[in-house]
């Protein structure tokens, strides 16, 4: 019975232990976030149907508690054709207004591609997917996409280069 109590007091002083954090951060992100558990959520605004060879805009809309953000830390779209996300490319995204951000790219040929938001804003991150079609894909030599949602690709590639 003695081992038993002492057991559970050392398990509770570990896990205090890992509940501690140092308050005095004054960083903006952790403020606005403080004693908060709304959600930060992200509209994804991208057609999901495109031209191949045109502009298209990748937009997300970035909100919190019904209310526009206009100081994520990040967004990134990660683009990629289906079953090939090794080779996906990453787009900064741009605050244009009202927690609208952006960025352009090109598809340069028919495909079905996917797309990744990556949104860190106070505190927070998400990172809804989105299925794009570009042009008209013969559909039985698209590849399965496997993404299992993991963040396989290093965050710090800036992507410049169109599809």
């Amino acid at each position: 019975m003695k081992k038993v109590l002492i057991s559970l007091a050392v398990a509770a002083g570990v896990l205090a232990g890992c509940n501690n954090t140092d308050t005095s951060k004054t960083d903006d992100s952790t403020s606005q976030n403080e004693g908060t558990t709304v959600e930060v959520k992200v509209d994804i605004q991208t057609p999901e149907k495109v031209e191949v060879g045109k502009d298209v805009k990748l937009i997300a809309h970035v909100t919190q508690g019904g209310k526009n953000v206009d100081d994520a830390d990040e967004v990134k779209f990660e683009v990629w054709e289906s079953g090939d996300r090794d080779n996906g490319k990453m787009f900064e995204g741009k605050l244009d207004k009202d927690g609208l951000y952006q960025a352009t790219t090109k598809f340069d040929h028919d495909g079905v591609y996917y797309m990744y938001a990556h949104t860190t804003a106070r505190g927070l991150h998400t990172m809804p997917k989105q299925k794009i079609i570009a042009g008209n894909p013969d559909m039985s030599k698209v590849k399965k996409d496997t993404d299992d949602g993991s963040m396989n690709m290093d965050m710090d590639d800036s992507a410049k280069d169109d599809h």
